[in-house]
C-alpha cells in the first residue's frame, strides 16, 4: 500500500505540473474565467460521484454553508481565476515556477492572520531565499523581454488567495468534523454555480475548433487537474500522512518547467534553474523550520 502512496504521490505531480501547459493552449481561446467554469464544470463530477459512493455528504452540513462559500471563493475561484490570467501572460514554464511558491505565501498569511507559525532562522531564511526566486523569475531590472509583471501578480494573488483559504478553513471548519472530501465537495459544488451565474459565455464555443485545447482543458484539466487530482490527494495522505503528501508540491514547477521546455520550445535560461532551487530550497527551509 505504500508503494501505491509514492506512485500516486509521483502521479498528482506530474499531473498538476501539466496543469500550466493546458492552461495556455486553452488561453489563446477563452477567457480565464471561461477557462475556470469549463475546468470546474469536469472537475466536479468525479469528486461528486466519489463523495456520493462513500456517503459524506449530509444535509446538517448545510449549516456550514457561508464558510464553504468562502472556502469556493478563496479555494476555488479566485485561486483558479488568478492562475489562468498569470498563466495567458506567461509562459508556461514560468508559471508553474511561481506556483512552487505557493507554501511561501500559506506560512506568511498563516503567521499574519493567526501568529500560529514558528519564526526562526529556518522559517525567516526559507522565506528570505523562497521569494529571491522569485524576483529571479520576475527580474524587474531587465527592460528588454521582461517577463510581464502583471502575471507575475496575478500567480502571487492565487497563491494568497489559496494560502488563505488554508487559514479560514483552519479557523472555522477544522473543527466541524467534516471530511475533507465532503469539504471539497461544497467548495467545488458552490465555486461552480457561482461561475455559472457570473461567466460570460460569448466565445465560449470556440475551444472547439482546437482538439487539442480542448483535450487538455476537458482531461487535463477538469477530469485529470481537478477531479483526480483531489482523489490522489485524499489517497495520498491516507497512505503517507499529511506531512508527506504536503511535499507534493515541490514536483509541478519542475515538471511544469521541463515539459514547458521540452513540448512548445519555451526559453529556459540558467537564472531560471537558480529560480527554481531557490524556491524549492526556500520551501524545504521552511517546512523544516516548523517542525
Amino acid at each position: 500500500m505504500t508503494q501505491l502512496g509514492h506512485i500516486a504521490f509521483l502521479l498528482l505531480g506530474l499531473v498538476w505540473g501539466t496543469n500550466f501547459l493546458f492552461m495556455k493552449w486553452a488561453a489563446a481561446l477563452l477567457t480565464p474565467s471561461q477557462i475556470v467554469l469549463l475546468r470546474v464544470l469536469f472537475g466536479f463530477a468525479p469528486i461528486l460521484l466519489l463523495a456520493m459512493s462513500r456517503g459524506v455528504l449530509r444535509w446538517s452540513q448545510l449549516k456550514d454553508l457561508p464558510h464553504f462559500m468562502v472556502m469556493a471563493l478563496l479555494a476555488t475561484v479566485f485561486y483558479y481565476y488568478a492562475f489562468a490570467a498569470g498563466t495567458a501572460r506567461l509562459p508556461s514554464g514560468i508559471a508553474g515556477m511561481l506556483s512552487g511558491a505557493i507554501p511561501l505565501f500559506s506560512f506568511v498569511t498563516a503567521w499574519v492572520f493567526m501568529r500560529e507559525e514558528p519564526l526562526n532562522r529556518l522559517t525567516i531564511g526559507g522565506l528570505v531565499i523562497g521569494f529571491a526566486g522569485i524576483l529571479c523569475i520576475a527580474q524587474p531590472w531587465r527592460v528588454e523581454d521582461a517577463i510581464d509583471p502583471h502575471g507575475v501578480l496575478y500567480m502571487i494573488a492565487g497563491s494568497i488567495s489559496v494560502g488563505s483559504s488554508f487559514i479560514y478553513a483552519r479557523r472555522h471548519l477544522s473543527s466541524k468534523g467534516h471530511s475533507a472530501l465532503a469539504l471539497s465537495t461544497w467548495q467545488i459544488g458552490l465555486a461552480l454555480l457561482l461561475l455559472l451565474a457570473v461567466t460570460d459565455f460569448h466565445g465560449i464555443t470556440a475551444i472547439y475548433h482546437d482538439p487539442r485545447a480542448l483535450a487538455g482543458l476537458v482531461l487535463g484539466l477538469g477530469l485529470l487537474g481537478t477531479g483526480l487530482a483531489y482523489v490522489l490527494y485524499y489517497f495520498i495522505i491516507q497512505r503517507l500522512g499529511a506531512l508527506r503528501a504536503a511535499g507534493v508540491s515541490y514536483i509541478p514547477p519542475v515538471v511544469a518547467l521541463v515539459v514547458g521546455h521540452v513540448l512548445v520550445n519555451e526559453p529556459l535560461q540558467a537564472i531560471h534553474l537558480v529560480a527554481i532551487a531557490l524556491i524549492l530550497g526556500g520551501v524545504y527551509l521552511l517546512q523544516t523550520g516548523k517542525r
